[in-house]
């Protein structure tokens, strides 16, 4: 499981040293690769179906919460490595008027460099100003450092951070953190937040009071968090300093997720009363792991929709050819997918041979219209070939490639060859090039971008440098 390679430790004078290695964790790096095998090997496991999105994990002593966490770190490793990973803790020693990003170096630990995505933290500073550096907030606060050996044990070398401390509990402030944010909450990121639970009541206590704010999370809703807490926080349990320490974090992700198609299943929960050796139980701490998914969102066209599709293109075609006629379709029976309002291209071959593509990402019309569409377009309206004739219409082939919609691109690692398209747009000049280009040409991602920046939005090859990039997948069938 351990991957990270010892060959980039050298520590630059940006660079963020580890606070509380020694004290929370173990400062050797072979001592504290040994406890993380430990708790992955004794943390217990969750089945999860769909790729996490997010995670909230305490971040305590690892002797305290260290296996709570681990049953969160432990559900992500039959998941690809993220792009990104976005860190999110509360501040423990300062407020400040919004969130801080570190951008001036890499984080450190005892096992190696953590790399910040700067340019990322850059962006952010730009999309939305109460999200700016400050340096005093990540100086001594532990909430992220705690969970990164973890992430280092699971990622190695191809670990990506973007760390992010919240000093405020503005409610408006705080949303409009989350919608900068949520923009990047998609499949190839990961999310976690970091936050314990109840601080000092007894063992009973702790567990009821963790118990109705894990449920007032899951809801998915902030006002129902609000109002739980401050619920909780007015039944004056005994010691009871606070019942989350990092509820501007959740808060964060509640406003990120709510009204959306994310689930969060409550994972392991302790407290440091659990600890055999240590635990007192008439102070405790109490800590939840929590996941949270989202269902993939899959548009399916069956067989019998696939070829009645191509049927449409050819049918519409041979009407058109030569008498500019459109079929009615009246006798087509329409699916409920095909009258559905999503992209497509439309590609015609002859003998083999290209003859015209010609597509639309966002349609005002049912999917079986832009195949028309698409089809007369492409057949007559291709600037790179004549049209059509009639006496080519029976040796016509016909693919249709039907899109997702656009998806912006922050990290150019987030297009898969074969599985992207990609659409490039820069000023009032765009052009696209679909997921099989750049697999039946073998380019690698950089001819991809280049010669859809050079060929199709003619802003230069390395124009997709400067430029918006999109990616889309597509459902490809031809006959």
């Amino acid at each position: 499981m351990y991957n990270f390679k010892k060959n980039n430790l050298q520590i630059l004078e940006n660079d963020r040293r580890p606070v509380v290695a020694g004290k929370f964790y173990p400062s050797s790096a072979s001592e504290l690769k040994r406890d993380l095998e430990s708790i992955f090997s004794e943390s217990p496991s969750y089945h999860i179906e769909e790729p996490l999105r997010a995670l909230i994990v305490p971040h305590a002593g690892y002797i305290f919460s260290g296996h709570v966490a681990g049953s969160a770190y432990k559900a992500l490793k039959k998941f690809d490595t993220p792009v990104n990973i976005f860190l999110i803790g509360s501040s423990h020693s300062m407020n400040f008027g919004g969130a801080s990003i570190y951008n001036k170096g890499d984080y450190v630990t005892p096992l190696g460099k953590v790399k910040v995505n700067k340019e990322l933290a850059n962006q952010l500073f730009k999309i939305n100003e109460n999200i700016t550096y400050f340096p005093d907030a990540h100086k001594n606060e532990h909430t992220l450092e705690v969970q990164l050996p973890f992430l280092q044990m699971l990622y190695g070398d191809d670990l990506q951070i973007v760390p992010i401390i919240i000093g405020t509990k503005n409610k408006s402030i705080i949303k409009s953190i989350a919608n900068a944010l949520k923009d990047y909450l998609k499949s190839e990121n990961l999310f976690i937040v970091s936050s314990d639970f109840s601080h000092y009541p007894s063992y009973h206590d702790a567990t009821l009071s963790d118990g109705l704010i894990a449920k007032s999370i899951i809801s998915n809703d902030p006002e129902v968090f609000l109002n739980t807490k401050e619920k909780v926080e007015g039944m004056q349990y005994d010691n009871l300093v606070t019942s989350i320490c990092g509820s501007s974090a959740i808060l964060t992700l509640l406003y990120m997720t709510e009204k959306s198609n994310f689930h969060y299943k409550l994972f392991e929960y302790k407290n440091s009363g659990d600890h055999v050796y240590f635990g007192d139980k008439t102070r405790v701490v109490g800590y939840w792991s929590i996941g949270i998914t989202k269902p993939r969102e899959v548009f399916h066209i069956n067989s019998d929709e696939r070829n009645s599709l191509l049927r449409i293109a050819h049918r519409t075609l041979e009407k058109y050819i030569g008498n500019h006629n459109i079929d009615p379709l009246e006798d087509v029976d329409l699916t409920s997918a095909m009258m559905t309002p999503v992209g497509a291209f439309v590609s015609i071959y002859s003998n083999g041979k290209l003859r015209g593509c010609i597509g639309r990402f966002n349609p005002d019309y049912p999917l079986y219209k832009i195949v028309q569409k698409m089809s007369v377009a492409a057949a007559t309206a291709d600037n790179r070939f004549s049209p059509v004739h009639r006496d080519e219409l029976s040796d016509l082939e016909i693919e249709i490639s039907v899109l997702t919609p656009l998806d912006k691109v922050h990290d150019i690692k987030e297009i898969k060859l074969g599985k992207h398209g990609i659409y490039i747009r820069q000023d009032n000049k765009a052009g696209t090039l679909l997921p099989q280009v750049a697999t039946k040409n073998n380019w690698t991602l950089e001819e991809f971008l280049g010669r859809c920046s050079r060929d199709k939005a003619g802003i230069g090859w390395d124009g997709w440098r400067r430029a918006e990039i999109f990616k889309y997948e597509a459902i490809i069938f031809k006959g």
